[in-house]
């Protein structure tokens, strides 16, 4: 019966994937079904604090987006980059990084990948090398990044661990910056240089004839609203940062449970839901920006999909986890703690199945606890859930090869001989290498 289950499982993680979209909810809420009227099986638990910190920080981000504070995030980075060409091999990722990093989602990659295509051409550069490096930077600055939906389901999940917010950076932010360094490092040199390479299109005089686009936000007026609206969704990072790294921060408050009183700490799930959704009335009350242009905006509609997402998948496998669990947990503990690259591996895999590091940590985030992996060792692991690239299908993928008019930033004959193929494995590998270090070293 396990197996059959098991089949199931896979099956609606599959057809949900490859339809995209909320499909791998809904598709999940037809296994959930199934699980519970034809299985008998039981329903399981939603993450319920998962999928409120994601909603308080998608709300968050999208007043920002209404209020001009997205484009005016992507114009500062495309000026860094404009005032550097040679060097946007190096810079690119970088920039990328801490794009995403400080607002917690890939989204807004997709406006700063013409930029790189369009610069690292006019140089002469390769395009394939910042294009591609720059995809994979924005999958692991989206693991460090304290508001992530990715990070906070991790949070959510070692709760019952006593692993703090602040443990969780030590180790995911110096790792994947030194994953993204060997990866831009592996990627460097790669291919020939654009002048001497015979199968690039090589349309740079077109190229010298167009135009750069006006960056977002130019009018001062509606600059100065992005810019304000950047500041307080930042400030309003700083501050969850802040309570993650000091506990005693945190507001507290007297309960009485049976007749016996006690003082106890907001916990970081509703902190997180706190602050960014004060953060949002912040930036709707200072700044203007319109509720209805934020319910409307790209960030609010990616944010929605991934709930829904969330809710369904994660659904599932609690459900099959909860009706598996001394069989899973008996079977497989053992290995796992005599060979722990395996839950990697499962990260990894999962997430080339999911197109979702969140979805992925919300399944086997818990039953990795519940295998009694320390927390060590679930942290050390954690970067492998950058799967993302391998199969090239990812959005992020698929925008980077497209914006290269050159056709050096390619999928490959094979289909994984892409060009984000090295560079993929090179950080991720790297990454999850050095948080295992510093997690046994730090924790």
């Amino acid at each position: 019966m396990l197996f059959l289950q098991l089949a199931i499982l896979l099956l609606c993680i599959v057809v949900g994937a490859r339809l995209g979209g909320i499909a791998l909810g809904t598709v999940s809420g037809l296994g959930l079904v199934f699980f519970m009227v034809v299985l008998g099986m039981p329903p399981g638990n939603p993450p319920a604090v998962v999928l409120g910190m994601i909603l308080a920080v998608i709300t968050a981000l999208s007043m920002m987006e209404a209020a001009g504070g997205m484009d005016f995030l992507v114009a500062s980075a495309e000026k860094l980059l404009r005032r550097n060409p040679r060097r946007i091999t190096v810079l690119a990722p970088l920039v990328t990084y801490v794009l995403i990093f400080a607002a917690g989602t890939q989204h807004v990659i997709y406006s700063l990948l013409p930029v790189i295509a369009e610069v690292s051409t006019r140089a002469g550069v390769r395009p394939e090398r910042p294009l591609s490096m720059s995809v994979i930077a924005a999958q692991h600055g989206l693991i460090a990044s304290p508001v992530s939906a990715v990070t906070v389901a991790l949070l959510a999940a070692l709760v019952t661990l006593d692993v703090g917010l602040g443990q969780i950076m030590a180790v995911t932010l110096p790792a994947t910056l030194f994953g993204v360094a060997m990866g831009t490092l592996a990627v460097m040199w790669k291919g020939k240089e654009l002048a001497d390479d015979p199968d690039a299109r090589l349309d740079l005089t077109l190229a010298e004839d167009v135009a750069p686009p006006a960056s977002p936000g130019a009018e001062s007026g509606a600059d100065r609203k992005g810019m304000g609206a950047c500041m307080v969704f930042l400030g309003a990072v700083i501050v969850v940062v802040l309570f993650g790294l000091f506990p005693a921060l945190r507001p507290s408050y007297d309960v009485v449970v049976e007749g016996v009183a006690s003082t106890q700490r907001v916990d970081m799930g509703r902190v997180i839901m706190i602050v960014m959704l004060g953060a949002g009335g912040l930036i709707t009350l200072l700044f203007k920006a319109s509720p209805a242009a934020a319910v409307q905006g790209k960030l609010m509609r990616g944010g929605l999909v991934a709930i829904i997402s969330i809710l369904g998948v994660s659904w599932l496998g609690s459900s099959f986890f909860t009706t598996n669990e001394d069989t899973i947990v008996g079977t497989i503990s053992s290995l796992i703690g005599s060979y722990p690259w395996i839950f990697a591996l499962g990260l990894f895999v999962l997430s080339i199945l999911l197109f979702s590091q969140a979805a992925t940590i919300v399944i086997l985030a818990p039953v990795g606890v519940a295998l009694g992996m320390p927390a060590p060792l679930l942290i050390g692991v954690y970067p492998a859930v950058n799967g993302n690239f391998f199969l090239p299908t990812y959005g992020t993928v698929l925008a980077a090869v497209s914006f290269d008019r050159t056709g050096t930033t390619r999928i490959g004959k094979y289909l994984l001989n892409h060009s984000f193929m090295v560079p993929g494995l090179v950080t991720t590998i790297s990454a999850t290498c050095a948080a295992l270090l510093l997690a046994s070293v730090l924790l």
